[in-house]
């Protein structure tokens, strides 16, 4: 080989492959930072909690000690980035859930960002538009509901409710479109109701800061802009007292908004698995981990396709919520029946609790 086509060929080569930096970052947040625009991205920091002790602890100690850990590994590990970030000027919001800061910026922030030995990824935090299923036809409600929901009679939830099992002492939580807090079949079994009046407090959590449709942002009280975390609520425990509609409708239950009219992206969902490992009060401060839901129910999805191109983004926030002992409850999708159709976070993790449906035949 002569001299001169060794030089094209090491020239070649050096301009084939990318900075090591480069390899660090999703490529939705490359697409989205062209000609000097900025994006919301997700700063994943290396160092990453040790919960392997949680498991052996009980209930109430796992969940202090899951909490504990992963707001200390955060605040020992994030003081220099949060540092530099400030000192670029750039918008940013800190989160123990997995050891991750929200930031918003251009590619020179994402490459000075990547280059850190402290940070392990740059993740996309693209906005979502959740796989909800379409209003009901008006002609399904022309004739008289039954007391209780064929659906619930054909999984034998009846039998479950005369053995005496409608989830009495369970605390639920919901993390979807908002909730219609005081909706008759839904009021009786929020915990933030006492019968006479309400204390959101601890009970409920806005992940979406601003936009908001109907609710606009930072609702201080459960509010739905879509109507979907309503429906799936009244799934869960919905009874008015004439109808039933809810699996374990003598359960408590508590809310976290993750989506904007239906979007939502990693860092919403993440927001609201971090409210329910330890609730706060309505200003997000004095977290409780005693105050936390036994069982969240996701009825949402985030798909490749829409920018969820690391099918990894969740899944330490889902390990980290289950390593405190709270079942994680995902929907498997509306994908159908075929192989590989269950493709999305969260569904697809070990560490979630992935439900279908089955037609009533």
């Amino acid at each position: 080989m002569s001299l001169l086509s060794s030089s094209v060929l090491a020239v070649l080569l050096a301009t084939s492959v990318s900075p090591a930096w480069q390899l660090e970052v999703d490529p939705w947040v490359f697409e989205q930072t062209r000609e000097g625009a900025q994006t919301e991205f997700l700063v994943v920091l290396d160092k990453q909690a040790d919960l392997s002790a949680a498991e052996s602890l009980p209930r109430l100690e796992r969940r202090r000690f899951v909490f504990e850990t992963l707001r200390a590994t955060a605040a020992a590990s994030q003081g220099p980035v949060l540092a530099m970030l400030a000192d670029r000027g750039l918008e940013h919001r800190s989160y123990w859930i997995s050891n991750m800061i929200w930031v918003r910026g251009s590619l020179a922030d994402v490459e000075a960002l990547a280059q850190r030995e402290d940070v392990a990824k740059i993740s996309a935090n693209p906005w979502v538009k959740a796989d909800l299923p379409d209003a009901p036809d008006p002609q399904l409600g022309a004739c008289p509901p039954p007391a209780t929901e064929a659906s619930l009679l054909h999984i034998d939830a009846d039998v479950f409710w005369d053995a005496g099992f409608e989830g009495e002492g369970v605390v639920i939580g919901g993390q979807d479109t908002g909730y219609d807090w005081d909706h008759p079949a839904l009021r009786d079994s929020y915990r933030g109701w006492n019968g006479a009046a309400a204390d959101h407090n601890y009970h409920w959590w806005d992940a979406i800061h601003s936009g908001g449709g109907s609710c606009g942002a930072d609702s201080t009280e459960p509010c739905d802009d879509g109507s979907h975390g309503t429906h799936t609520m009244g799934t869960m425990v919905g009874d008015d007292g004439t109808r039933r509609v809810g699996m374990a409708p003598k359960a408590k239950w508590i809310g976290c908004r993750n989506m904007n009219q239906g979007f939502g992206t990693p860092t919403t969902y993440a927001e609201c698995f971090q409210f329910f490992i330890a609730p706060t009060d309505l200003s997000g401060q004095n977290p409780d981990p005693s105050m936390g839901p036994d069982v969240i129910n996701n009825s949402w999805g985030c798909p490749g396709f829409e920018g969820c191109t690391d099918p990894n983004v969740l899944r330490t926030v889902v390990e980290n919520t289950r390593a405190a002992g709270i079942v994680v409850v995902v929907s498997a999708g509306n994908g159908g029946s075929g192989c590989g159709s269950v493709n999305t976070p969260a569904a697809i993790y070990d560490a979630s609790f992935s439900v279908g449906n089955t037609n009533l035949s």
